[in-house]
């Protein structure tokens, strides 16, 4: 069945559910925010397809909030059957905010240091190819990727958590997120779109100045070290650009998604 008929399905569906006080669709109706306005960065969970077994976004030892504390949203119907559990990220976006790059958690003289336990963890879900999957204001980040053999350009729900080279594993340890608004009126911005750019950065090619960082055109990957433990650091960027597409369709992007699963909305009761 043609996905944009399914897609309408799904809306048509929707709209003939009675709402109420206590039963509605989040991501159906949309929302405004003022320029400046903080929007959370929600994490959902790690896929594979290469595994029916996802993983919560907290099973690796990755940034934690600043309170040093994660919480997870009240399990709703959508989320239990899709076997999701979203919660808070340290990812600290502002509306129409660009962010050159930061540090997301840690000192510049404190990088994380992951035992060989845990280093062994993240290279296994790295080989086995996990996306990780978050969220800003109910959409779903994609990742847009280019087919080496024939060119063709695609786009990914979620990104890679790393890669492999040579039988070993690198971490994509610093994301640019990619953020699209439409304007609704002179002080009322709604997001249409959020997207990724992952890099790998090994932790002595990162430069610091204040509380900001720079990173070289050059620079070497990080290395998930098996044997020795790994150190390394966590950083984003934040780049927003203002966009035509109206907040209705938003979706559109996905629908170019191969095999996309149609698991967009979840319903709280």
């Amino acid at each position: 069945m043609d996905k944009k008929i399914i897609v309408h399905s799904v809306l048509i569906i929707i709209s003939l559910i009675p709402f109420s006080n206590g039963f509605y669709v989040p991501g159906v109706a949309p929302v405004e925010f003022r320029k400046g306005q903080r929007i959370e960065v929600k994490a959902v969970k790690m896929t594979s397809i290469h595994t029916q077994l996802p993983y919560e976004y907290y099973s690796l030892p990755l940034c934690l909030p600043k309170n040093g504390t994660f919480v997870y949203k009240s399990e709703n119907l959508g989320e239990v059957l899709r076997g999701d559990r979203i919660v808070n990220t340290p990812y600290e976006v502002h509306m129409a905010e660009t962010i050159k790059c930061r540090l997301l958690c840690h000192q510049k003289n404190n990088p994380i240091n992951w035992s060989v336990e845990e280093s062994e963890k993240v290279a296994s879900r790295i080989e086995h190819e996990y996306f990780v999957h978050l969220l800003v204001d109910n959409l779903p980040v994609a990742t847009r990727v280019v087919n080496s053999e024939t060119s063709e350009r695609n786009i990914e729900q979620g990104y890679r958590l790393g890669f492999m080279s040579k039988g070993k594993a690198y971490i994509n340890n610093h994301l640019k997120l990619l953020l699209k608004y439409h304007k609704h009126s002179q002080d009322s911005y709604r997001v249409v779109g959020f997207e990724v750019e992952t890099m790998s950065v090994d932790k002595d090619e990162l430069i610091f100045v204040d509380d900001s960082c720079k990173i070289s055109g050059d620079a070497k990957p990080q290395l998930v070290n098996e044997d020795t433990g790994t150190k390394l650091y966590f950083t984003y960027s934040v780049e927003w650009g203002e966009s035509d597409i109206s907040w209705a369709s938003r979706w559109d992007i996905y629908l170019g998604m191969k095999d996309v699963q149609i698991h967009w909305f979840s319903i709280e009761y």
